[in-house]
């Protein structure tokens, strides 16, 4: 897990990079395809967005370049804006970082990422992708909305889960492979100097385990005196 702003900033990009090719991939190809094809008598994607000069975006045809980024640079900010801050704070709320198993708290962020990023993506997206040639109308794009996350939610929960997620971990492992071993050696450290809010909260967790722990075994020893006392009492 990135450990500061600039591994989380890092962690984003190689995320979101993946992410929007995959959609883009997905929409064009999976999702639209058969239309393309079909509307531009050809057989291949391809050739259907080379003959009607692009994807339609913003009530224009735009190249595929252009498409994917301006997707990464809204998909990118929101992600370091939204996306990681709340879905960490969403998975303190149901999982403790320092009691749980760092995999299934992996996976609550990640689920709720995804919660949180396709539902907003899926909106950006009904505005860019709207038929404005048709004119405007808030009811067409609240439907395209919807049918948009029925598409999207789906894809981006079994490739966020199964693959995109686990190859972005093992990318960042080995860019910040000497980092992750230094940080792993300060944790005594980061009890006292917190870089951020996630590494604030956790040894707060942290703290508040130790705590219960130092509480339990004073009670024990009370109890072992006060054992003691009532024997010698007795005597």
């Amino acid at each position: 897990m990135p450990k500061n702003q600039f591994q989380r900033m890092v962690f984003a990009f190689i995320t979101v990079i993946i992410t929007v090719h995959a959609y883009v991939f997905y929409s064009l190809y999976v999702i639209n395809g058969n239309t393309l094809m079909a509307l531009n008598n050809t057989t291949s994607v391809i050739s259907a967005l080379n003959k009607q000069g692009g994807v339609y975006m913003l009530g224009m045809y735009k190249p595929i370049w252009f498409c994917v980024i301006l997707e990464f640079v809204i998909a990118y900010l929101l992600e370091n804006i939204v996306g990681s801050p709340v879905s960490f704070k969403l998975a303190c709320r149901i999982f403790n970082p320092a009691k749980n198993h760092p995999m299934i708290f992996e996976t609550a962020i990640i689920c709720a990422t995804i919660g949180i990023m396709c539902p907003a993506m899926s909106l950006i997206a009904a505005f860019l992708y709207y038929p404005y040639y048709m004119g405007f109308n808030i009811l067409t794009l609240l439907a395209n909305w919807l049918k948009l996350v029925c598409f999207n939610f789906p894809f981006a929960y079994f490739t966020q889960l199964f693959f995109i997620q686990p190859v972005v971990r093992v990318l960042f492992k080995a860019i910040f492979s000497k980092k992750i071993e230094e940080q792993n050696n300060a944790d005594d450290y980061m009890y006292i100097h917190p870089e951020n809010e996630q590494e604030a909260v956790i040894n707060i967790f942290k703290r508040i385990d130790e705590i219960q722990k130092e509480l339990e075994h004073e009670h024990r020893r009370r109890k072992a005196l006060e054992n003691d006392f009532h024997n010698i009492v007795k005597k």
